[in-house]
C-alpha cells in the first residue's frame, strides 16, 4: 500500500510539473493573450483591446479610442473575424519575440492571414506588437 502512495504521489508531482512547465509555455500564453484580444474586439471593448498593446503601438496610438479607430479602419478581419484558427507558430530567442499566424475567414467571406509579433517586456509579460494581414488564407509560413 505504501509503494502504491509513493508512485501515486509521484505520478501527482510529475503531473503538476507539466501542467506548471506548459502553462508558462510563451507560445500558449500568447496564443491565449490573442484570442482574448479578438473577444475584447468582438465586444467593442476597447479598454481591454488596447490593453494588449506593446509600448510602441500605444505611443503612436496614446488613446484607447484613437487605437480601436484604427483597428476598424485598417484591421477589419481581425477587428471581427468570422472564424479564425491558428496555423503556425514560432518563438525567437527562448520566447522574446513570438510569432503567430492566424487564419482568418472575414465576414464578408474573404480569407485572411493575420501574422502577430509579439514581444517579451522587461517584467516578463507579453504585448502584441504588430500584426501583419494579407489576403488569401494559404499559410505563407513565417
Amino acid at each position: 500500500m505504501r509503494a502504491f502512495f509513493a508512485v501515486f504521489i509521484l505520478c501527482a508531482a510529475s503531473l503538476l510539473c507539466t501542467v506548471s512547465a506548459r502553462a508558462d509555455d510563451p507560445i500558449d500564453t500568447t496564443r491565449t493573450m490573442i484570442e482574448e484580444q479578438i473577444k475584447a474586439f468582438l465586444k467593442d471593448d476597447a479598454e481591454t483591446a488596447y490593453s494588449f498593446a506593446a509600448p510602441g503601438i500605444k505611443a503612436m496610438y496614446p488613446d484607447k479610442n484613437l487605437f480601436f479607430a484604427m483597428v476598424k479602419k485598417s484591421y477589419e478581419p481581425v477587428y471581427h473575424p468570422g472564424n479564425y484558427a491558428f496555423g503556425r507558430s514560432q518563438s525567437i530567442d527562448n520566447g522574446a519575440l513570438i510569432y503567430h499566424e492566424v487564419l482568418i475567414s472575414g465576414r464578408d467571406g474573404k480569407d485572411w492571414t493575420a501574422i502577430y509579433q509579439i514581444t517579451r517586456q522587461p517584467d516578463g509579460t507579453y504585448r502584441i506588437n504588430g500584426v501583419q494581414i494579407m489576403p488569401d488564407a494559404d499559410s505563407k509560413g513565417i
